[in-house]
């Protein structure tokens, strides 16, 4: 078997990339071949006649090719190198580059690589390989060096190299280097567009936003009509969340090349963010009039139509594109969606079982487990999960909280809480199934345990807002550790001052306090975020105490007609109104 057969294509992407060759790319039987068999001619230079190879090279080739087919790669590696000293020809170089790398004996591999660009200066590939060992070693001349040599040689392709090159590094960080090498790069080359380039894709890889906008934006000084660099400025606006300076450079952007899509839809994606959906609706219906066939428009149209209510709307896209082979299993998710928004869980059930592939098939099914346990249908449910375990083997721990969730639905938290004991036996520091294993034990009074578990993701994760605000309220709820509660309580404010119910939990504290006054105000603000059930009935027991019981009907009555089941809003009832 060739050595060539038994590379990784890590390898042969480093060795083949953007200026590869067809004849460059055959195993080393075929290169052997080209080596001893084949003619000089004007074409190729390199070919060599047989007769032309001194006998002690011809055995070295012979002995290299079948201690590659034996694995023997060590040796391969010494025949391919010394037969390339002796013909001096940078196939043969090149061939014992490639099995330095593969066997990562790095002293042999610089050598073959240095006699490679000796005997063939121009070659890309060389540079390639030499520029990856220096960023590998971390030597930073050498690489800086190399890197000057692909800009020279190949500058249209050199921000591809440049990350073709780092994605074939180990996992460690050595993005922070690699910046610094275009750095030394950029003082070289001023007026080179493609490095500022590189080095704001390496900063926002390394969450450096400001430098990342900075150097995007000496890319688009020397190169000002450069989409790429100006679709990269509008990405890092959008991350930084300055939605409106995104949607000014996408609109700008648009106009300057309206035949760029990803403008548009990038636009369309900031208007989203800004909550601008019926501005969005015009640029998609602008993008799919110019092209029909633009289903991933479609598609997005559909779920800005949901967004904005109109599901009729959005019932029809999803229907069009429910017979596009690639497009049917997302659209029959979201019909699903709307039938449940609709309550018809059996129409929605039927969507989603038509979810049979792709990314969205684990959701599908695990919303319809979800709406079978709404409904009490906990037999189904049951049978959906033992198929869905079967299925996904690797989702198992999101497995195990849905069936917790399930348990508990019908009261059985007991049920649920040992469940989970054994599920964290094999997974004794999941913090998701500690705080579902914290929640089981605070249903069933045992405040003890919820604690403990909950400060068990503390101690690791202090700022777990979940497990802050869960333990805040649970000792607030159930004991008069009030001022302990309010330490967690203000430190996950901190964290998301604006979360409903991390707003309401502190109202509630406040509440149980005596603090009414300071109590209404965190309620009624958790309640305009979120008008949940458990946060309605908080927020009009705080009214009933302040003697407001008109608006604490109000709230309770809208409240009931949305969720008439409602433990908490039945509680409410029972204690005010009877």
């Amino acid at each position: 078997m060739s050595i060539f057969r038994l590379i990784p294509p890590l390898l042969v992407v480093l060795l083949y990339g953007c200026a590869a060759t067809p004849k460059q790319s055959v195993t080393v039987n075929e290169s052997s071949k080209a080596v001893v068999d084949e003619k000089p001619t004007g074409k190729n230079k390199h070919a060599l006649d047989k007769n032309s190879i001194d006998p002690d090279v011809m055995f070295m080739l012979l002995t290299a090719e079948l201690a590659g087919q034996r694995g023997q790669y060590d040796i391969a590696l010494e025949g391919y190198l010394e037969a390339a000293k002796r013909v001096k020809d940078p196939k043969l170089s090149e061939r014992a580059a490639v099995i330095g790398m593969y066997i990562k004996d790095e002293s042999k591999t610089g050598e073959a690589v240095s006699l490679w660009l000796k005997q063939e200066p121009t070659s890309i590939d060389a540079r390639k390989i030499a520029a990856f060992s220096a960023l590998k070693a971390g030597d930073k001349p050498a690489a800086v060096n190399q890197f000057n040599g692909l800009l020279e040689k190949n500058p249209a392709d050199f921000e591809k190299t440049v990350f073709e090159l780092i994605g074939a590094l180990p996992k460690d960080n050595n993005l922070p280097f690699v910046y610094d090498i275009m750095e030394e790069l950029s003082v070289k080359h001023p007026n080179q567009a493609v490095i500022y380039m590189a080095q704001s894709i390496l900063a926002a890889d390394m969450k450096k936003i400001a430098v990342a906008e900075r150097k995007v934006a000496q890319a688009l000084t020397i190169q000002p009509d450069w989409d790429k660099a100006l679709l990269l400025q509008a990405q890092l606006a959008l991350y930084s969340e300055d939605f409106p300076k995104a949607e000014a450079l996408l609109r700008n952007a648009s106009d300057k090349y309206p035949e760029n899509t990803k403008f548009k839809k990038m636009l369309a994606q900031a208007l989203i963010k800004s909550s601008k959906y019926e501005d969005a609706v015009v640029v998609y219906e602008g993008l799919i009039e110019s092209d029909s066939q633009d289903f991933e428009s479609q598609f997005s149209l559909g779920l800005v139509y949901t967004e904005l209510g109109k599901d009729s709307q959005a019932e029809d896209v999803f229907k069009q594109l429910i017979n596009k082979p690639e497009w049917q299993n997302q659209a029959a998710f979201y019909l699903g969606k709307l039938e449940e928004k609709r309550d018809n869980p059996e129409k929605a059930l039927v969507w989603y079982d038509k979810v049979n592939e792709g990314p969205f098939e684990f959701e599908a099914a695990v919303t319809a487990i979800a709406l079978l346990g709404k409904n009490k249908q906990y037999d189904a449910a049951e049978q959906h999960l033992q198929a869905l375990a079967a299925k996904f083997p690797k989702q198992k721990i999101r497995i195990n909280l849905i069936r917790a969730e399930i348990y508990s639905q019908q009261k059985e938290y007991e049920k649920a809480y040992n469940y989970l004991t054994e599920a964290l036996y094999v997974s004794p520091d999941q913090e998701e199934l500690l705080y579902s294993r914290a929640l089981m034990a605070d249903r069933m009074n045992k405040i003890d345990l919820m604690e403990a578990d909950l400060k068990k993701i503390l101690a690791k994760s202090p700022d777990n807002v979940e497990a802050l605000n869960a333990l805040g309220y649970g000792l607030a709820e159930k004991t008069k550790r009030y001022q302990e509660a309010e330490g967690y309580l203000i430190h996950a404010l901190r964290l998301k001052p604006d979360e409903a119910v991390i707003l309401d939990s502190y109202g509630w504290l406040k509440y149980k306090m005596g603090d009414l006054s300071a109590a209404l105000d965190y309620l009624q603000r958790a309640y305009d975020k979120q008008a949940e059930p458990e946060i309605a009935a908080h927020l009009a027991e705080v009214m009933m105490r302040l003697g407001k019981k008109d608006d604490a009907r109000k709230v309770y009555d809208k409240a009931i007609a949305d969720h008439p089941g409602d433990s908490y809003l039945l509680d409410f009832n029972n204690k005010f109104l009877q």
